[in-house]
Formats: structure tokens, sequence, C-alpha cells
């Protein structure tokens, strides 16, 4: 995934079409020159409608698309003819797509299934035709209705990415270069933090023909939760994972106390991310020798999984393959 190609969050205005006016005609013909009413309804103006799309993984096409209105629907004329309903505007979106209304944040809906549909603006009814005012009281109604109002708003779009197996961990904790070993994703690693932006997905071959997806989310700082570095830009990826997969390099100073403070955030943004299935990998573990890796196994004393190994060289990811593919067919 490129960077300028990934969008992830975008702002729209929405604006549904307007119900078109319904008819006050009036029938005249040769020989009848006061017909009773045959005036036709309005057509109801364009809905806006988000679907889900699985061939999509980005926000990109709508980045550019600010403003989103659907025609109105147009008018009733004579002889009950009703109006045309205004066309409806369906916005394709990937799965994982997350709707909010932009002022007061409240979430509207998810898209999470292909082809799922969900009206994000109603278009306006048609106003009715003089036809269906008529009655025993009066015969010839000349009322008719204008159409009703549609509806416009801005809203926010987020989208979570979907994968196997998400990888959380502090920058620099070797993610992006753990991705570019098991899979064929190419992304960016320096010696800095923050080299990833945004989420990378990669496709993890395994054993013959079987294979798992995993993400590259952007490293988590500490107060994440709180939105400090992007932090809820960063972990809204992680929610719709299987199986989290932290990261902690060799080389840190406490791996137990940077694996809680990860794990503290998860909890802060969304208390649910805890009782996702986890495995604690110890990152460029060719850095150090045995007897170190036995004192920092007893050091974690934590209830998962973990495994030692070195994406540089190549130590133990066949393992780490093995225990993510067991994880995830239990």
């Amino acid at each position: 995934m490129a960077d300028n190609n990934f969008i992830d969050y975008v702002k729209i205005y929405c604006a549904s079409g307007k119900g078109g006016a319904g008819s006050a005609h009036l029938y005249r013909a040769r020989g009848v020159p006061k017909g009773g009413p045959d005036g036709g309804d309005g057509g109801r103006g364009g809905h806006i409608i988000l679907e889900g799309s699985s061939q999509m993984w980005t926000l990109l096409h709508l980045k550019y698309r600010k403003h989103i209105k659907a025609r109105p629907g147009g008018g009733g004329s004579r002889n009950d003819r009703h109006g045309a309903d205004g066309e409806d505007i369906f916005l394709k979106v990937p799965l994982g797509t997350l709707v909010r209304n932009s002022e007061t944040g409240e979430k509207l809906f998810e898209i999470t299934e292909e082809g799922q549909r969900e009206t994000l603006l109603s278009g306006g009814r048609g106003g009715l035709g003089n036809t269906q005012f008529k009655s025993p009281t009066n015969r010839t109604p000349t009322n008719a209705q204008p159409g009703e109002g549609g509806s416009e708003d801005w809203f926010v779009l987020e989208l979570k990415v979907l994968a196997d197996v998400g990888l959380v961990g502090f920058p620099n904790a070797g993610k992006s270069t753990l991705l570019s070993v098991v899979s064929a994703a190419k992304p960016e690693i320096a010696d800095y933090p923050f080299t990833t932006l945004v989420p990378n997905l990669g496709v993890v071959p395994h054993r013959g023909f079987n294979s798992f997806v995993i993400a590259d989310i952007p490293g988590i700082i500490e107060g994440a939760s709180e939105g400090k570095g992007l932090g809820h830009r960063f972990l809204r990826h992680i929610e719709r994972n299987s199986i989290l997969l932290f990261l902690v390099p060799a080389d840190s100073k406490d791996h137990l106390k940077e694996y809680q403070i990860l794990l503290s955030e998860l909890e802060n943004y969304n208390p649910e991310l805890v009782n996702k299935r986890k495995i604690l990998g110890i990152s460029k573990s060719d850095m150090i020798d045995d007897e170190l890796k036995t004192e920092i196994s007893i050091a974690l004393s934590v209830e998962i999984p973990h495994v030692f190994f070195s994406s540089l060289s190549g130590e133990s990811i066949l393992e780490l393959k093995d225990l993510l593919w067991k994880a995830l067919n239990p």
C-alpha cells in the first residue's frame, strides 16, 4: 500500500434529492370543459446509499469528491402521471468503513459485508397531486403539495483495516521488517520512529497452499489511547484483526513493562481488545544469547504464548508462522 494511495479517513458533504411537486392539473378535453382533478404525485428525491465492496481497500476515491448531491424527483403531471424518482447515488466503500456524524461524532453504522447497503440520507418524499385531495365535499380540488425537501449533512468515514493478524508495538519494534520477510509486501523501512504512517497488508504463505493476512499497524506510543501521536487513527485498525501479535525488541530495557504499556493503551481505547487472542514476539533476538533469552522468559511471566525470532537472520520465523497459524485455526 503506497502512502499516497491509502486513505483511511475522509469528511464528505452529502445532500439527498428534494421530492418533486404534485400536480394541480384539472382534466380538460373537447366536450369536457370542467373535468375533475387528474394531477399526479411528485417523485421522491434520490437517496444516498453506501455499499460494501470487498474489492476496495481505501477511501481514496472519496478524498477528492467532497460534495455529493442526489438529483431531485420529477414533478407530477396530468392524467395522474407520477413524477420520476430522483436517481439514487451509490457510494462503494471498503469493508470496515465506519460512518459518523461529523458534528456530533455519533456512530451511524458500519459496513462489514460484501454488498451490504445502508442509506446515509433519504430523499424527500414527493408531493401529492390534487387527485389525492378529491372528496365528496370537494369534487375539484386545485391544491397540490410541494415536494419534501432533501436532507444534508457532513459525515466522517473511517476505515478499519481487516486482517487475520495485527502487529502491535512501539515505533522501531521491527514490525515492517517482519512483514517484508514473511510476505511479498514492501513497506518503507528505516531506523527512525514512525516510518510507517499507514497500515500495510501482506499475505503470508504457510506450508504449502495455506496463507493468512498480516497487517503492519503504525507504531503505538504511550498515551495513544488519549489521541497522542495520531493514536486514535492508528488504534482503530487493530479492532478488526483476529489475532494481535505484540512485538517487543530484544534490546528493550523492560520487556514485560513494554508489553503491559501496549496492552494498557489498547484497553483504554477499547476494553474489548484485551479479549482478542494475543501472541508475544521478542524481535531482533539475534542480538542476545540463549542465557539472556531464558532470563527474559522467566521475567515475562505472562500467560500468552511467546517466541523469540529475528527477521534479519531468519531465526524462528517458521516457528512464529506455525504459532500464528495454529492460533488462527484452533
